[in-house]
């Protein structure tokens, strides 16, 4: 459910017509009020987060920030089809940064299923049948590839920060650090616009509602609880709800072969996140 709000995000950034930067800044401010009132009900029950916790909140809001503003750029520099190719690179990076920071083993079903997922999300991307449709196809590859490592280590600190509770509190932390990074860098990115206008402003408000909160929270409150691998896997379900949005909201009608990726897409998250799929831990 996580990963389908947040595929929705850029059927929405693509109706808004706003600039990294922009659209950067206010999904993330927008969304800290409406995190306000689930933070109060935590409150009754948990403390606040401790230094650690803060501290990985604010290092995964910094992360956050890059991957929404290197990737929004990359989606016109290389076309949107590689773009998300290129972002969804975490299914490798984040099982490699827990095995290799955490030392969580990674599971036989996973390695087994990675070529699978990996050709589902080409084929979903519709790269074939689109092609690099940019203005500028080596600079965005290396700008989607850094917002790949960027939201690889964001998704990395997001678990591991939630792992201690607390993860609403922690997680607005995480949505307040992106707003001042977009706001700290964002003139230096290129067009910033502080006074955005109504039609933006609706736009980034359901980016911020069904994006930053309900999608991105219940994957932090979730990601804690599973393996990275699996969480991983479960998050390349956020191209295939884009595409089935985009088909219904803009009309885009996706080709066989990109309904084909859908399913492979499909079936490898539910393989590797069913019983069985990873060592040690229940799903």
């Amino acid at each position: 459910m996580g990963a389908l709000g947040v595929g929705t995000s850029a059927v929405f950034l693509d109706l808004s017509g706003s600039s990294p930067a922009t659209a950067t800044l206010y999904r993330c401010l927008f969304a800290v009020p409406m995190l306000q009132p689930l933070v109060l009900v935590e409150r009754r029950h948990e403390r606040g987060p401790d230094g650690r916790q803060v501290w990985y909140a604010v290092a995964a809001g910094i992360l956050f920030a890059g991957d929404a503003l290197w990737w929004t750029q990359a989606i016109g520099e290389v076309g949107a089809g590689l773009s998300t190719v290129l972002v969804n690179a975490q299914v490798v990076l984040v099982p490699l940064l827990a095995l290799v920071v955490d030392r969580e083993p990674l599971a036989p079903r996973f390695l087994a299923l990675l070529p699978v997922m990996c050709i589902g999300i080409v084929l979903a991307g519709g790269v074939w049948e689109k092609g690099v449709g940019g203005s500028d196809p080596e600079a965005g590859t290396v700008h989607a590839l850094l917002a790949a490592v960027c939201y690889s280590g964001f998704l990395h600190l997001l678990r591991r920060g939630g792992g201690a509770g607390r993860v609403v509190q922690s997680y607005q932390v995480v949505i307040g650090s992106a707003a001042v990074t977009a706001l700290v860098v964002g003139p230096f990115w290129g067009h910033l616009e502080l006074l955005p206008g109504w039609h933006e402003i609706g736009w980034l408000v359901l980016v911020a509602a069904a994006g930053q909160v309900a999608g991105w929270l219940l994957v932090a409150l979730a990601t804690p609880r599973l393996p990275a691998a699996v969480g991983a896997a479960l998050l390349l379900l956020t191209p295939v709800g884009a595409l089935v949005l985009a088909a219904v909201v803009l009309g885009e009608r996706p080709s066989p072969p990109q309904l084909l990726g859908c399913l492979l897409v499909l079936v490898s998250a539910y393989l590797v996140s069913g019983r069985g799929g990873h060592p040690g831990r229940r799903a």
